[in-house]
């Protein structure tokens, strides 16, 4: 993996085994965490996905999973990516941010956030062996609830057949993040407006049946206190 410095006011983070050369204003706080990537990879649910199409700039928003050193993305089979894909190796740009606080500051230009934000760049690669691709569709499955695929009904041939999936390795990585409170100017300290972080975290609410379940059918115990992420609270 490589990286590259943030460069928004605040404690600025990178994480990754190699550093890229540096075009941003903050290179003094970098930091060498491969785990701090695995970890946002892990907790964001959505990637969005960048691409070019005769010419033009596409994004759009998929499902991922990390599998070791690679990123499975399940793409929509009658997608235009999928049919990109399925003609050749595509070169991909791939980004998640996750939002961890709001920051507010005693001047406007200073009021920001807190976040993270991964970058990662190269060649996207058709999964096209059964056995990769019934472990690619697990993954993505495992990401949403840990458990599910077993508590799923496997495809049958013909959506197996539909399955799209895309692997990219985890080889060109970039994490920014921005952490900590605002950073005001010592001239500001004095005055009367509040100053600090608010915390954002995701909450998720009781599931809710799907109409044709049958009313008796009890909700599992891990989807009934389902929670994604264990962070700590604090200046995030």
């Amino acid at each position: 993996m490589t990286t590259e410095p943030n460069s928004v006011g605040g404690t600025n983070d990178v994480a990754a085994e190699d550093q890229l050369p540096t075009y941003t204003r903050r290179s003094d706080q970098t930091r060498y965490d491969a785990q701090a990537i695995n970890s946002a990879l892990d907790e964001a649910f959505l990637c969005h996905v960048a691409y070019i199409d005769s010419g033009d700039p596409i994004v759009v928003p998929i499902i991922h999973a990390r599998v070791g050193e690679e990123l499975i993305l399940r793409v929509g089979p009658e997608s235009r990516l999928a049919e990109l894909a399925a003609s050749g190796d595509i070169a991909l740009c791939v980004t998640v941010t996750l939002l961890d606080g709001l920051v507010l500051a005693r001047a406007k230009v200073d009021n920001t956030v807190n976040y993270r934000t991964i970058v990662i760049r190269g060649t996207g690669t058709l999964v096209t062996d059964p056995e990769g691709q019934r472990a690619g569709l697990d993954a993505v499955v495992e990401h949403l609830v840990a458990g599910r695929s077993n508590h799923s009904r496997p495809p049958t041939p013909e959506e197996f057949a539909e399955v799209v999936l895309i692997r990219l390795p985890l080889a060109d990585v970039a994490l920014k993040t921005r952490t900590g409170p605002p950073q005001d100017a010592e001239e500001d300290l004095s005055l009367h407006h509040w100053a600090g972080v608010i915390s954002v975290r995701n909450a998720y609410g009781p599931p809710f049946p799907s109409p044709d379940l049958p009313y008796d059918r009890q909700v599992p115990a891990q989807l009934a206190n389902y929670n994604r992420s264990a962070r700590a609270q604090g200046y995030r």
